[in-house]
């Protein structure tokens, strides 16, 4: 299909999230030159369960931080206000995961902290911004799921009774997939570009139009977490390897072998945090 067809397809879906009224509120104070990390700290402290997620996520072995972080506020002056502004998002969307999507949850918790290591080995110039990209880059299967259960139902089966991918099976079901729907849905939101690119091209990273380093991690994350298994993002098959991406990349084998060894320490330790209660 072309994308006009494309595109109408995913406008007409019904159900489509809205962002969360308090990202929206923190990304315009975010824009504001005289807003401090106090003022959007008040503003998500004042949601208590939103909160406390935020802070699970920052005390975990995500960022790695020696001592305990008691309060959003510190968290932001740690961690900026576009690291934040991606917990809150992250952890807004995928409310609606718990419990109908808990292996979707961890392989997108998996590949934001595998992202972060990639990063930091590449010496991105700030890898921590990488995660929350890595957090959001399957939003578009939430969205099928929650607004379209029945072609859901039909791609799950599909995937199954065929053995293929899930990206192929949504494109045979809807005759586009989870990518297209999670670049409409980044455009919807006004999301920047260094998370939208990662986001909507991180099975095609040739594509990506202004973040190509950030989309190729993602994309080398997202293998590599499929590769050890790490949660459940719809299929059991791991896709090919992008040659633009490796590329860019410029990784060696010992570099692979030495982040997967990273990756088996942080993602349990992770784990016993997060899904711990």
């Amino acid at each position: 299909m072309n994308t006009i067809s494309v595109r109408r397809k995913i406008e007409n879906i019904k159900g489509l999230p809205t962002l969360p009224g308090v990202v929206q509120k923190i990304s315009n104070m975010v824009e504001n030159s005289t807003t401090s990390a106090e003022d959007v700290g008040k503003v998500i402290s004042n949601d208590q369960v939103l909160s406390a997620k935020v802070l699970k996520l920052i005390n975990s072995a995500f960022y790695g931080f020696p001592g305990r972080i008691s309060s959003v506020t510190h968290g932001l002056v740690l961690l900026g206000f576009n690291v934040v502004k991606g917990l809150v998002l992250s952890a807004s969307v995928f409310d609606m995961m718990e419990g109908k999507m808990v292996g979707l949850w961890k392989h997108s918790l998996g590949t934001a902290i595998t992202s972060g290591i990639i990063g930091k080995r590449i010496k991105h110039e700030n890898p921590d911004e990488g995660t929350e990209a890595g957090l959001l880059h399957d939003i578009g299967k939430v969205v099928i799921k929650v607004a379209m259960p029945d072609e859901y139902k039909k791609i799950s089966e599909l995937v199954e009774e065929n053995e293929i991918s899930m990206l192929e099976a949504e494109k045979r079901v809807l005759d586009f997939d989870h990518a297209n729907v999670a670049n409409w849905l980044c455009e919807k939101w006004n999301l920047p570009e260094n998370l939208k690119d990662p986001i909507a091209y991180h099975h095609s990273p040739h594509l990506a139009k202004t973040s190509p380093r950030q989309t190729a991690i993602i994309h080398l994350a997202d293998i590599l977490v499929k590769g050890i298994d790490h949660g459940h993002s719809g299929d059991k098959w791991v896709p090919p390897l992008n040659k633009e991406a490796w590329q860019i990349l410029d990784l060696s084998k010992k570099d692979i072998e030495e982040i997967i060894i990273e990756m088996d320490t942080d993602l349990a330790a992770v784990d016993d945090f997060v899904f711990s209660t």
